[in-house]
């Protein structure tokens, strides 16, 4: 729990995965600073007099990464501080005296859609509607008491709303997963003492051979390397920056690592250094 945060910018409203989250690494009292997308809770969390933090999706185990959101992380001024590992569960929902016959068409976040493909596709006249987010569908729904619209939201969001739970744990992995990054301002960030993780962004110049030859003195330096994420890089033709986590036993031996890197990169920005998440049951 970071006890000096207590507004926290986040995408999506209440009852949202991305509250729980925040909740889980910030503590229950939180505030939440709702925010419509990605980019505007950069902008947010960024900004000392709305908030304290921020708390960003990263990746799912199921849909896999969202990569707008590493670009939106390397050009802030942000840091991560900490990772949530979420078990996302997905439950069908409708305003009290509807059906399942009933349902016409179903409101969620596309993620979750996605991620709810399998169950959905039993029902091929069921309209899909993308929303901005799945709490938001649940609330909507309730608001103009639509007898023939479900969304898909997490159960907090039904008990928050009034909505009935006509069909549960309906996402089509059951092992399904969202990465959290919790997010400080560069200049408010504390040092982590017991941090084993880093997320580093770096671009290579073209000689061949460049990427190989350092994810083979990450190895050899004894760094784990839990993720690597390729994007393109806007403007040019077809070059790529690197998104790297690394995972470490000691921080002298990542840093060791580090001198090493910038040798080898064209450049390199450190994203945060911090304890990494456990996945919860």
């Amino acid at each position: 729990m970071d006890i000096n945060a207590s507004h926290i910018a986040i995408q999506g409203y209440e009852g949202s995965f991305h509250q729980q989250a925040a909740q889980n690494f910030f503590g229950k009292e939180i505030t939440i600073i709702a925010c419509a997308n990605f980019p505007e809770l950069i902008r947010n969390a960024e900004k000392a007099d709305v908030s304290d933090a921020g708390m960003m999706a990263i990746e799912n185990s199921i849909a896999g990464s969202i990569l707008p959101n590493y670009t939106l992380l390397e050009k802030s001024n942000l840091v991560i501080v900490g990772e949530v590992y979420l078990p996302i569960r997905h439950q069908l929902m409708v305003n009290p005296d509807v059906q399942l016959d009933d349902i016409r068409e179903v409101h969620s976040h596309y993620m979750a859609l996605l991620q709810c493909g399998g169950y959905l596709e039993q029902y091929p006249h069921w309209k899909l509607i993308e929303a901005a987010d799945t709490a938001l569908s649940a609330k909507q729904i309730h608001l103009q008491n639509n007898n023939h619209a479900a969304a898909i939201a997490s159960e907090s969001a039904a008990e928050l709303y009034g909505m009935k739970i006509i069909a549960k744990d309906i996402h089509s992995e059951k092992n399904n997963y969202t990465r959290f990054l919790a997010l400080r301002r560069k200049n408010e960030a504390l040092q982590i003492s017991d941090a084993n993780k880093a997320s580093v962004h770096f671009t290579l110049d073209n000689t061949k051979g460049s990427l190989a030859h350092i994810l083979t003195m990450i190895a050899e330096g004894g760094v784990n390397l839990s993720k690597l994420q390729s994007m393109p890089i806007a403007g040019t033709n077809f070059q790529y920056a690197f998104h790297i986590d690394m995972e470490f036993s000691q921080l002298d031996i990542f840093e060791k690592v580090i001198e090493q890197m910038k040798s080898m990169t064209h450049s390199l920005n450190i994203l945060g250094i911090y304890k990494s998440g456990i996945l919860e049951k």
